[in-house]
């Protein structure tokens, strides 16, 4: 599927507020609700949007801490360790890397005490590093176009 820059500033305006109404994208943008409806479903069908999600701030859920855990694993460990990465409720992200490491986590936290918990549950399955996140300079940038 080709991105003209109507399909641009569509997404745009969507990875802002997914909830903005088509008839404020369609005015924005210069085209009608309807056509706004149809270029959101061809990029729904084709899988350019992969869908839509609520975002909840870790902090008014009790969460206090955010970090950044990488896991360099064990031989033969990996593969355990991505079967089980998906049961932790602490984990937002995760991601296979290249490098010394094979896995960086973005987690939640609700005080050290957890952490110190957690950390407990990945050493089974290699050497990790935790960094405290301090403070979110860019929040869910947008991708843009080249």
């Amino acid at each position: 599927m080709k991105i003209d820059s109507i399909n641009w500033n569509i997404l745009r305006l969507l990875q802002k507020n997914a909830r903005t109404s088509n008839a404020e994208i369609g005015r924005t943008v210069g085209i009608t609700s309807p056509a706004v409806s149809e270029r959101i479903k061809k990029m729904e069908d084709v899988g350019l949007i992969l869908g839509y999600n609520t975002m909840v701030s870790p902090f008014e859920a009790q969460y206090q801490l955010k970090a950044i855990i990488t896991l360099r694993a064990f031989m033969g460990k990996l593969k355990p360790f991505l079967e089980k990465v998906t049961t932790y409720d602490e984990v937002l992200n995760c991601y296979r890397i290249t490098g010394n490491e094979n896995i960086v986590m973005e987690v939640i936290i609700k005080n050290q005490k957890h952490l110190e918990k957690f950390i407990d549950q990945l050493i089974v399955y290699g050497e990790t590093k935790t960094q405290i996140v301090l403070s979110h300079v860019v929040a869910n940038n947008s991708i843009k176009s080249l």
